[in-house]
């Protein structure tokens, strides 16, 4: 079985020295912010922010069921779009191809606008959470369904010509053959994609969905404390896209051991 190790120019690198490093690169950081604050001779108000820190877990908890939900929805939409891309019917394989360019030329905002506003409205929809998720599933699941496609686009012919050669079904050589290539390709956009959705997630505060960003702005509308409020959304955010990272990782070396 073969072992993940970190190369640097072809040359492993041991723990040690990778824990040296990133505590060396923290303390950086912490300096560098650290001299910043200290020139802004700002007067902190972090009383005023305690009183509502309630507010700010339950945006956070809102943000998180929110993001997990749309991270579902999305890789489902955008697995069933790669499909419909590649499906011979052409008025599915063209319908894919307008939703995936409409979803990824037009800005997000715009779209939660149109359709909590326009298309929910029409059909009666007044969940602006349920709303919500949906938009974002479908903006993220344009992005996903182009990664999924070029990943499958990705596999040799003589793959494929091997797996029709020793009687594998469509769905078999899927299943098989194409999958778990594609998983593996795709494990780094694929993080950066679901660390984007909970940010963006931040967006969906236009159509007042109480989340994470929304309860900063009005925590930071009753005290007048700007950064006392929004410092807590950027850790918060970190606390979110942190552990995706992680697991990216995790996935990395699992599927490294695999091949």
């Amino acid at each position: 079985m073969k072992q993940f190790v970190l190369q640097v120019h072809g040359q492993p690198v041991t723990r040690a020295a990778r824990i040296i490093s990133w505590c060396l690169v923290a303390l950086l950081a912490a300096a560098l912010f650290t001299f910043a604050f200290s020139q802004l001779h700002y007067g902190w108000e972090w009383n005023a922010i305690w009183q509502y820190r309630q507010k700010f877990l339950q945006g956070w908890l809102m943000t998180v069921a929110i993001s997990a939900s749309s991270l579902l929805v999305s890789l489902l939409i955008g697995l069933i779009t790669a499909l419909a891309r590649r499906a011979s019917f052409l008025p599915l394989r063209y319908g894919a191809t307008l939703y995936v360019e409409t979803a990824r030329g037009t800005p997000l905002l715009v779209q939660i606008l149109i359709l909590f506003y326009v298309v929910a409205n029409a059909f009666g929809i007044e969940n602006r959470y349920l709303v919500g998720v949906l938009t974002l599933s479908l903006f993220a699941g344009a992005y996903l369904a182009e990664m999924i496609r070029s990943g499958i686009e990705s596999i040799r012919d003589s793959q494929l010509e091997s797996a029709r050669a020793i009687g594998l079904t469509r769905r078999q050589t899927y299943r098989y053959v194409i999958f778990p290539q594609v998983v593996r390709q795709l494990i780094p956009p694929l993080t950066g994609q679901f660390a984007s959705i909970i940010k963006d997630s931040s967006l969906l505060s236009i159509i007042a969905v109480s989340e994470f960003t929304l309860n900063a702005q009005e925590v930071n509308a009753f005290t007048y404390s700007t950064l006392e409020s929004y410092l807590p959304l950027a850790v918060g955010y970190l606390l979110l896209t942190l552990p995706i990272s992680l697991i990216s990782r995790f996935l990395e070396r699992k599927f490294y051991y695999a091949t």
